[in-house]
């Protein structure tokens, strides 16, 4: 058996018997027991010398595990994890069903989550208890010699992972997040101030008030781009998804065009749907918070439409989102896609792309992603440099 193998297993066993564990995390030297065996978390609070209403972390190993832990959170909150998580952070969030109690101190509504990215434990499936392998307020220890003596002897197992960066987790307050969209930083650590804005507002979570205005100036074919949108939607629409419903721009449109139709649209951030459900009629629309990777709404539809949203997805990621649009549609369903493209000659690019979340892709690449997907026929109905509308049918 591998290192990382005999890691693990022994985690999970000294885990199961209620024993205390002195390991490594991304971070610094930690000590783990079962979040849920009270006589063990005491230990473990002893060997610190921290009081018992004094919080600590519930740290598990795999962000699914993590989400599937913590089925009360929403969905605004759930993607904040999935952005930030594995890594060296601590989540403060809203527990309403007060699990594992004896992390929370002496506020059971408020817990803290570590997902580490550790591969000695990777597999390791246990929800622990975790705190810095220290005493309370002493130096973190970034070597397993730095731990405190009496800890190492106490403890029942004792991992070394070799030299760690010595920084702790950021701690980051999410309790809010849900419904305003609000974060603070609690506590800079090994994951900088920019890195959690960009993964929290500055990458994704635009401001719904000024956001027209920033898409104009960017764009200043945007009209042009979301007529020719509307134009090909086709006729005799009944059903529309839309993907990346934003503040509701292109789905007012598409309702004017189509009198007979309902539309549900799907957007990841929580307060421009709440500025698109001010301004579209309630009885026509049905608007939900969700990711381009996360299963569609059931169909089948007449037409999916999206604008400025799929050049967020990787390659891999655009592939399985076209399976699944196809799978969503009618027989005679269509697919427009509005969107920023990797035009032939870069010289012509105009749309300035932030790195790591703007992912375009060529028309090309896109169009034959669209057959492999199941489309009989895919076109390019319109273009203009860096900007494109693909019209992708099923029969």
């Amino acid at each position: 058996m591998s290192l990382v193998g005999e890691h693990a297993e022994a985690f999970e066993r000294c885990m199961r018997v209620g024993g205390v564990a002195v390991f490594a995390a991304d971070t610094v030297y930690g000590l783990a027991c079962d979040a849920d065996e009270r006589v063990a978390v005491e230990r473990l609070y002893r060997f610190k010398r921290r009081r018992l209403d004094k919080p600590s972390a519930v740290m598990l190993f795999d962000v699914a595990l993590a989400l599937t832990a913590l089925p009360e959170l929403g969905e605004a909150t759930r993607e904040g994890l999935r952005r930030l998580l594995p890594g060296g952070v601590t989540l403060l969030l809203p527990n309403p069903a007060k699990r594992f109690p004896l992390a929370c101190g002496d506020d059971p509504t408020t817990l803290g989550l570590r997902v580490p990215v550790v591969p000695a434990l990777a597999g390791v499936r246990w929800p622990v208890l975790q705190s810095s392998a220290n005493r309370a307020g002493g130096p973190d220890a970034r070597e397993l010699s730095e731990v405190p003596a009496p800890i190492r002897r106490a403890a029942d197992l004792v991992l070394d992972g070799g030299r760690l960066p010595g920084t702790p987790s950021t701690v980051i307050d999410l309790r809010a997040y849900e419904d305003s969209g609000e974060w603070r930083i609690v506590r800079e650590g090994a994951v900088s101030a920019a890195v959690v804005d960009a993964a929290l507002d500055g990458r994704y979570r635009f401001d719904p008030a000024g956001y027209m205005d920033m898409i104009r100036e960017d764009i200043p074919a945007y009209d042009r781009f979301q007529d020719e949108l509307t134009e090909v939607s086709g006729a005799d629409v009944e059903r529309v998804l839309e993907l990346g419903t934003g503040t509701g721009e292109t789905a007012a449109r598409l309702l004017d065009r189509h009198p007979r139709a309902r539309l549900v649209g799907v957007d990841e951030n929580a307060a421009m749907l709440a500025a698109a459900r001010a301004r579209l009629p309630a009885d026509r629309t049905s608007l939900r918070v969700a990711r381009l990777q996360d299963p569609l709404p059931p169909g089948p539809f007449d037409l999916v439409a999206s604008a400025l949203c799929v050049h967020h997805l990787d390659g891999a990621e655009k592939r399985s989102l076209f399976a699944r649009v196809r799978d969503a549609l009618g027989p005679r369903g269509r697919f427009v896609l509005a969107d920023v493209v990797v035009p032939e000659d870069a010289t012509t690019a105009r749309i300035e792309l932030t790195p790591g979340f703007d992912r375009p892709d060529s028309v090309a690449d896109q169009l034959r992603w669209l057959r492999d997907a199941g489309f009989s026929r895919a076109r390019v109905s319109w273009c203009d440099a860096d900007l494109a509308v693909v019209v992708a049918e099923l029969a």
